[in-house]
């Protein structure tokens, strides 16, 4: 990843995988997907040693996002500069909109609403600790799931679309497992299969590794998918 380092935070009882990454040489980065525990994301971010730019966030669910407002808080005050909120996709607003009603159902204190700096639209870039990454739309876990794919880098931030030896739940009632399945294989596998992925639970993977071994991407429904 040229002179990005990269190091992942699980936080929240879902165990979410916060990334952080950053350049070493100039000291800045990014945090994405921050879902909660925001003391441990400090913590961590106090050992990397990095001036974080901006927060971006893949989707709207709590596990992702629930902890996007109070690290910014904590991150102004620290650096007394704007750390701006970027991302998803505009269509998942409802869900960030209802992020403290989420954490109360599943009885998690802390998580608050957030509205971010700027809504993401596919074709756009963004930058992450100083490289250059597509946005692409990937819906069918959440209507506004976004990934972002730095192939000059061989490195692509999925969120909960792709895992390794699994895929995203669907089984929400705004879920589309057969969108889920449209954007791994229209957006996610032409970027080759040397392509590295991480993802927002578990270890990382490669979309080659995937598209050979990943059971949910093998099977009748799932002729596009050729083995390599």
């Amino acid at each position: 990843m040229s002179r990005l380092q990269a190091a992942q935070v699980p936080v929240t009882p879902f165990q979410q995988n916060c990334a952080l990454i950053w350049d070493a040489e100039a000291g800045r980065g990014t945090v994405i997907d921050p879902g909660g525990d925001v003391p441990r994301l400090l913590a961590a971010l106090d050992r990397a040693g990095f001036t974080v730019d901006g927060i971006l966030l893949t989707h709207g669910h709590l596990d992702h996002a629930g902890g996007a407002a109070e690290l910014r808080r904590e991150l102004e005050a620290r650096q007394g500069a704007t750390v701006p909120i970027i991302g998803p996709d505009r269509r998942d607003a409802f869900l960030l909109s209802g992020l403290a009603e989420q954490g109360a159902r599943f009885g998690i204190e802390g998580l608050e609403d957030v509205a971010p700096d700027r809504w993401l639209t596919e074709g756009e870039t963004v930058s992450v600790a100083g490289q250059d990454f597509a946005v692409l739309h990937c819906p069918g876990h959440t209507p506004g799931h976004v990934v972002f794919a730095a192939p000059q880098l061989g490195l692509a931030i999925v969120g909960d679309v792709l895992f390794r030896g699994a895929v995203g739940r669907t089984d929400f009632p705004y879920g589309d497992e057969a969108a889920l399945l449209e954007s791994i294989r229209d957006k996610l596998l032409p970027l080759g299969d040397d392509m590295r992925f991480l993802c927002g639970h578990g270890p990382g993977s490669s979309f080659g590794e995937e598209r050979r071994s990943n059971p949910f991407l093998r099977g009748p429904r799932l002729d596009a998918f050729p083995a390599g």
